[in-house]
């Protein structure tokens, strides 16, 4: 640890006010360290980290991660980058900016640093896959020149940095490739199938379902993939990853759609739209290597994740939190 003067550990979240960063912050208070966060406001929100703003081990720096930055961390969890398709494919080439030169400053600030560093990857780095489910092994069918690359590429060149950064400079180094994650902190306007269904169904709208609604997700809880983060980053330093963190229950669009109408009792009529360009048929983890090297696994029901993520919507909904553009069919099947 490089903190000479405190026992604690100073852990630097990028991203720290989105979704995922925010929970993940919330997290590693509990657990005792001293947290910066990091992020431009892009996608993340003040709101998210409202409540930490006044907790003495916890610290914001508004800051776009594609500059280099000049802190002193122990560790450090990199998840600054706009994951969904509406946000990524607003700025396409600031999105790849991010994963790439963000990916480099931070790496650049472990190597000074000797920090130990955690790169949030994603499924999405095996494209529209041909093997089902996805392990680590599998090194994916990706276009590399359409809508969605620009967050797919960029995230595949993180990871090679990474690892070269591994490799070249022994760096301490977790890379955990994230699958579709959901629950309360989710982006309204973001275009995934989750925040689509809910924002829809809480309103009567129409429920948007793209192609025939046969592709399919998993879906993990927000609590279990934190829990996976942080047992990745503790693990063992010839524990590097690449580590699956998903929820390997498989379900179509059509089931979630009709399993958030249930739950929030709408009366929304499914309908059907075209199937965006590259959008994956199927998405699944294999996480056996989660299991074996993390002793992880999710355990959260969807059904119980939905009940808590509805609430999220229903609260953001009634203070008028939510646009009327969210929800819309603009967006992939599932983000």
């Amino acid at each position: 640890m490089n903190s000479s003067y405190s026992l604690r550990p100073r852990i630097m979240v990028t991203g720290g006010a989105g979704f995922l960063g925010s929970h993940l912050c919330e997290r590693l208070l509990n657990d005792g360290c001293d947290v910066l966060c990091v992020d431009n406001f892009f996608t993340g929100t003040r709101d998210n980290i409202a409540s930490l703003l006044g907790h003495p081990r916890f610290e914001f720096m508004r800051h776009d991660v594609t500059f280099p930055l000049y802190v002193e961390v122990d560790e450090i969890y990199n998840l600054a980058c706009p994951a969904s398709p509406v946000h990524y494919q607003h700025d396409p080439v600031q999105t790849t900016k991010t994963s790439v030169h963000g990916a480099i400053n931070v790496l650049g600030l472990a190597k000074r640093t000797r920090a130990k560093i955690f790169q949030a990857s994603t499924s999405e780095v095996y494209g529209d896959p041909q093997v089902h489910p996805q392990p680590e092994s599998y090194v994916g069918h990706v276009n590399p020149i359409g809508p969605r690359s620009c967050y797919d590429e960029g995230k595949r060149c993180a990871e090679t940095l990474f690892f070269d950064y591994w490799r070249q400079h022994k760096l301490r180094i977790k890379v955990a490739r994230i699958f579709n994650t959901y629950g309360p902190r989710m982006h309204p306007n973001d275009g995934r199938v989750v925040s689509n269904f809910i924002v829809q169904a809480l309103r009567n709208e129409p429920i948007t379902l793209y192609g025939d609604g046969s592709q399919t997700r998993s879906f993990c809880y927000v609590d279990d993939l934190i829990e996976g983060f942080v047992r990745l980053m503790r693990s063992d330093d010839a524990v590097t990853g690449p580590v699956n963190l998903g929820n390997p229950g498989e379900f179509t669009m059509r089931q979630l759609a009709e399993l958030v109408r249930d739950l929030t009792g709408s009366r929304s009529p499914l309908v059907h739209l075209p199937l965006p360009a590259d959008d994956p048929k199927q998405r699944r983890p294999d996480i056996a290597l989660a299991q074996s090297q993390l002793g992880w696994q999710p355990t959260v029901p969807l059904a119980e994740g939905l009940k808590a993520t509805i609430a999220y919507f229903d609260q953001l909904l009634n203070r008028g939190g939510v646009s009327a553009g969210a929800g819309a069919a603009t967006a992939a099947a599932a983000g």
